[in-house]
């Protein structure tokens, strides 16, 4: 693996091993986008690059996993999470729903641009 420019070796014991790398790409990508003017998505580097380190199971959350469901199926059928109105909803969910829905959009906009990238070359 490249750090600033160097190979290194790394021996991964522990899932914090993997979590040191990540916030390597993550500190490596913001110097970048700073350095060079560039807007590269943080998220989209650290997911290209796993596949070379580990295996993108290891960060898959249950807690997490439990939250995108709970969130589509009260998108999908129009009901609140938890009892109450929007302003009695726990705070920590309406700010986990909020990056959820986030990263739902940035994902559908990927499949929209590389489903109309796929048109546009067939034509």
């Amino acid at each position: 693996m490249r750090i600033n420019g160097k190979c290194e070796t790394r021996t991964f014991e522990c899932s914090e091993d993997v979590w040191d790398v990540i916030d390597l790409i993550i500190e490596e990508t913001r110097e970048f986008n700073e350095e060079k003017g560039k807007g590269f998505d943080i998220a989209k580097s650290v997911n290209a690059q796993l596949p070379f380190f580990t295996c993108n199971n290891l960060l898959l959350n249950r807690e997490d996993q439990k939250d995108i469901a709970r969130y589509i199926y009260c998108k999908e059928f129009g009901i609140q999470p938890y009892k109450g109105s929007y302003g009695e909803q726990p705070a920590s969910w309406v700010d986990r729903a909020f990056v959820i829905k986030s990263a739902l959009a940035k994902k559908e906009k990927e499949q929209i641009d590389a489903s109309n990238k796929s048109n546009n070359n067939r034509v």
